[in-house]
């Protein structure tokens, strides 16, 4: 009796031995490594005293520094996998990024602002409405003549549901998600059917048609390789593209899915009405990542909610030869300039990428009716100087 009563004590202390082994494991497991701590401490004194412009600066005050320095998300990405970028690239234009779905909720402190900031006054108690494409009936040419618009394009991103962001994928997971999307989208048919590319051993001939046809997206740029989105490179990547060459997906670029549809000319309601079709028709097959809150999740802040940017190549000399006016006109319709070939890119030959900005807070189908509405106006301008 004595015998199994020494038998339970001993196996109640074992247990407690044990729940405080497991403990001291679970709390070392969520601490920041003290060189993380490090680099966080010495990359934020650089920006601290730099003259960056970045929203990463702007907002980082040493207050929410310290006060997010040292936590962690379940999958373990800290606040220096959200702030590398913006730390190594002073002249970045926001500077965050989220390596997975978490850091939205545990780093908001930093997130909320920037997001209210970029997305034109989101606030942190505001709600994305539901999806909603719209009547795609009511969107037409903006250009039926043929004088201003070079090209159209609307895409979007997603993220596959469970799998979390660039940082933190696994070799095993970006090969896994590859074949996910390609079984997908192999299930397309009429004018969304095609053919899927992978990155991986990609014979010549096809590489080379692929740039001719300026699909090929290539490793990222130094804000992306910064924030540790090109791990693994080309593993897991690939490209799909109907026939027409209408209507793209680049699988594991800087997003899981960037979907997108796009043709010569200014006929914005066809390839808006090409993307909404696919679009519905993906999700059918796979579950996205999606936030009560936040909409549609990614891994730049720049780039939630609906996701969706509505863009035109556009030549507008006159009104090019005075920029500032050009991002005035634009300001007013909440629309991005940027350089031909996008972001941190210059205007080749007068040719300017103009988009929607506010992609949070309105419907996908406000966000390009935004853009519509931005683009008529300067070809009215640009055609009366």
């Amino acid at each position: 009796m004595l015998e199994d009563y020494s038998r339970i004590k001993l196996s109640a202390h074992s247990e407690t031995l044990w729940w405080y082994v497991l403990a001291a494991a679970h709390e070392s497991s969520n601490m920041v490594d003290a060189a993380v701590l490090e680099k966080l401490e010495s990359g934020y004194a650089k920006l601290a005293a730099s003259d960056s412009k970045s929203l990463l600066k702007k907002y980082l005050t040493k207050e929410i520094f310290d006060n997010l320095k040292t936590k962690k998300t379940s999958f373990g990405s800290t606040l220096l996998d959200v702030i590398q970028s913006g730390l190594e690239n002073h002249d970045s234009g926001v500077g965050i990024y989220a390596p997975d779905a978490e850091a939205y909720t545990l780093f908001s402190d930093l997130f909320d602002p920037i997001i209210e900031d970029y997305h034109g006054g989101f606030k942190k108690t505001d709600k994305h409405p539901p999806k909603e494409w719209g009547d795609v009936d009511t969107l037409g040419n903006l250009d039926p003549n043929g004088e201003f618009i070079i090209s159209t394009r609307v895409r979007c991103g997603r993220s596959l549901e469970g799998y979390p962001f660039n940082p933190c994928l696994t070799e095993a997971q970006y090969k896994e998600m590859e074949d996910k999307v390609s079984k997908t989208l192999s299930g397309l048919e009429g004018e969304l059917k095609g053919k899927f590319h992978p990155l991986t051993g990609m014979d010549k001939t096809t590489q080379q048609q692929l740039i001719d046809d300026h699909f090929l997206f290539k490793e990222g740029d130094r804000f992306l390789q910064a924030a540790n989105a090109c791990r693994y490179w080309p593993s897991g990547r690939g490209i799909y593209h109907n026939d027409n060459k209408t209507f793209l997906v680049w699988c594991n670029e800087e997003d899981h899915l960037r979907i997108i549809s796009m043709q010569p000319g200014g006929d914005l309601g066809q390839v808006y009405r090409r993307l909404v079709t696919a679009v519905n028709d993906i999700e059918k097959r796979i579950p996205f990542s999606h936030h009560d809150r936040l909409g549609f999740l990614t891994f730049c802040p720049s780039n939630l909610g609906t996701t969706v940017r509505a863009s035109v190549h556009i030549k507008v000399p006159k009104l090019a030869a005075n920029r500032s006016k050009l991002e005035e006109v634009a300001g007013k319709f909440n629309l991005q300039v940027r350089g031909t070939r996008g972001e941190h890119t210059e205007a080749e030959g007068g040719v300017y990428d103009i988009s929607n900005k506010r992609r949070m807070g309105l419907t996908e189908y406000d966000a390009v009716k935004e853009m519509n509405d931005g683009i008529a106006e300067l070809i009215k301008i640009e055609s009366s100087l």
